[in-house]
């Protein structure tokens, strides 16, 4: 332990609950940090990889279902996703073969519409069931769908599942999101 440096008062009887950490500086640090893969940074990624037609080499993914889902569906519709070593993949979406997620992947993730935006840009088209994946209270898709359709894009909902045409491409626009979504500003 560094000499000056606390790292936990704790609680105490006057104490709020939370932990107060103190650090006392003077000592020069030096070394090397490497962060963990983050499946809310990997997702976005993974889906804008199908934006190009040239390979995407992804690093650092974190091993989880969400991210082997999301890859299974860029997969199925027709990108080779090779992995190059752990965490390491390489994408290519130069024959896009389908704009057709398939529903029980997709099912499985909520990320899974991140997939409309590219496969609209590529194909004119995308076709995605209600994603699935945490349920962390209400978080319609509203707010994507308005955004899209800002963007160029006519939605159909239908029970279930959303058909989404840019007959006239998608057009860059200025979009007001009517609630904060982090999805929703990636899908844009």
């Amino acid at each position: 332990m560094a000499r000056n440096t606390i790292l936990s008062d704790g609680p105490g009887p006057e104490r709020d609950a939370c932990t107060a950490y103190r650090i006392r500086g003077g000592n020069t640090l030096s070394g090397t940090v490497t962060p963990q893969g983050n499946k809310n940074a990997a997702l976005p990624m993974l889906a804008a990889a199908l934006l190009s037609e040239e390979p995407v080499i992804l690093e650092n993914l974190p091993a989880i279902r969400d991210v082997h889902a999301m890859l299974g569906l860029i997969e199925r519709l027709g990108a080779s996703v090779e992995t190059v070593e752990d965490g390491t993949v390489r994408i290519e979406a130069r024959n896009l073969e389908s704009w057709r997620a398939d529903d029980a992947l997709a099912r499985e993730i909520r990320a899974s519409f991140l997939l409309a935006g590219p496969l609209l840009a590529r194909m004119g088209r995308a076709a995605l069931p209600r994603p699935g994946g945490d349920r962390i209270g209400r978080r319609p898709l509203d707010t994507h769908v308005h955004a899209l359709g800002d963007l160029g894009a006519k939605v159909e909902i239908h029970p279930g599942h959303y058909v989404l045409t840019a007959p006239d491409g998608l057009r860059g626009a200025d979009i007001f999101l009517h609630e904060m979504s982090v999805m929703a500003t990636e899908n844009a």
